[in-house]
């Protein structure tokens, strides 16, 4: 990893709408609004159609790409200057304008489909079980193309682990992921907000855990239902239509209020990475694959001047400091390898890399004071 590049002391950008102030607020406010209104209304459904979209879905894949690339135009004349940033960042944006934005929108034109059956070609590049729990579900699989039910399969237990092991989570988090391309960019200004504390650390694994569990789980009743045609109240309850069916439950709890409501709107009051840090499944799961995995931030020894630039610059709330002072190269399950604390650190005491798993300062290991 020695694309990453030092860029020395920096501002914590803790001044004027990028800090907690009345400004700040109102962002938020505004963020929130917008997102309740394309959630929970129709009114965004008009102005699609009238700029050539098929729904207010596409505008919002069109409005999303568009604050990506200010916002990668923004973090780049900031922090470009390391080669591995402007790979990072260059890479977010064109997943999100080719393979979340363009694709499902040229693919049902490709294939000469149009109406009803059009989404079986979007639903080729949506997102990654477990990030989706519907994704796996049988009767879905069935009716898309078999090209796709077998890349969704793939992708989730063959691409996924294996990658993760290997490079750790950032390949998908920081590099792929839509909402973790918005956070990397649009939300850079407000990076410094995630916080460090204990108790932000125990929210985390409280939230985050419960709701990998809620995805694995629903998963394995939708696919039940399915597989044995369960039918009546129960088949409601788990796959219906109605509002307090499982699968419509989930996707307002998780899907709309905590990735979007929440996940966006609450970037000006504690950081851009909301969701991914506290809800996301799929940051979950493969948290816990990069834990056994070779990714790892390594320390050089008895470099740390404390500075707390790493810290502050980290969007998972890890407190790197703290680990740099102690000497400790280590592996947290939150981090999304975004390589910032390694790009902020004045003395490139940090470093991003991929080893064995036995490495022996892997370990933490408190050493006796010897006084000579």
């Amino acid at each position: 990893m020695d694309l990453q590049g030092q860029n020395g002391l920096d501002t914590t950008f803790r001044r004027g709408w990028r800090s907690k102030n009345w400004l700040a607020i109102v962002i938020a406010v505004l963020l929130i609004a917008f997102y309740c209104d394309l959630y929970f209304t129709e009114h965004l459904q008009p102005v699609a159609e009238a700029v050539g979209l098929r729904n207010k879905w596409f505008l919002y894949a069109a409005l999303y790409t568009v604050f990506m690339g200010i916002g990668a135009a923004y973090y780049l004349r900031r922090h470009g200057n390391s080669r591995y940033n402007k790979y990072r960042i260059v890479t977010n944006v064109a997943v999100q304008s080719t393979l979340a934005f363009t694709l499902p929108f040229v693919m049902p034109l490709f294939f000469g489909v149009s109406g009803g059956d059009s989404w079986k070609y979007e639903y080729f590049a949506a997102s990654i079980w477990p990030l989706d729990h519907y994704k796996l579900h049988p009767d879905l699989l069935a009716a898309v193309p078999l090209m796709f039910a077998i890349t969704s399969i793939v992708l989730a237990f063959v691409v996924a682990p294996l990658a993760a092991y290997f490079f750790g989570k950032r390949w998908y988090c920081s590099w792929v992921c839509g909402c973790g391309g918005l956070a990397n960019t649009a939300g850079d200004p407000w990076r410094h907000l995630t916080s460090t504390s204990t108790r932000s650390w125990k929210f985390e694994k409280a939230a985050i855990y419960p709701i990998l569990f809620l995805a694995v789980g629903s998963t394995f009743l939708l696919v039940l239902d399915s597989a044995a045609n369960l039918g009546g109240t129960l088949h409601q309850a788990i796959s219906g239509e109605h509002w307090w069916s499982m699968k419509k439950l989930y996707g307002l709890v998780v899907g709309m209020i905590l990735a979007g409501v929440v996940g966006v709107g609450f970037y000006p009051l504690f950081g851009a990475r909301v969701w991914c840090r506290n809800f996301c499944p799929m940051a979950a799961l493969l948290g816990l694959q990069q834990k056994l995995g070779r990714f790892r931030i390594a320390v050089k020894p008895d470099m740390c001047i404390s500075c707390g630039n790493c810290s502050t610059y980290c969007e998972m709330g890890i407190d790197v400091r703290s680990y740099a002072q102690a000497n400790q190269s280590f592996t947290r399950a939150s981090c999304v390898g975004c390589g910032m604390c390694a790009h902020m650190c004045p003395r490139g005491v940090l470093k991003l890399e991929n080893v064995p798993r036995e490495q022996p300062d892997k370990k933490r290991v408190n050493l006796p004071v010897v006084d000579l």
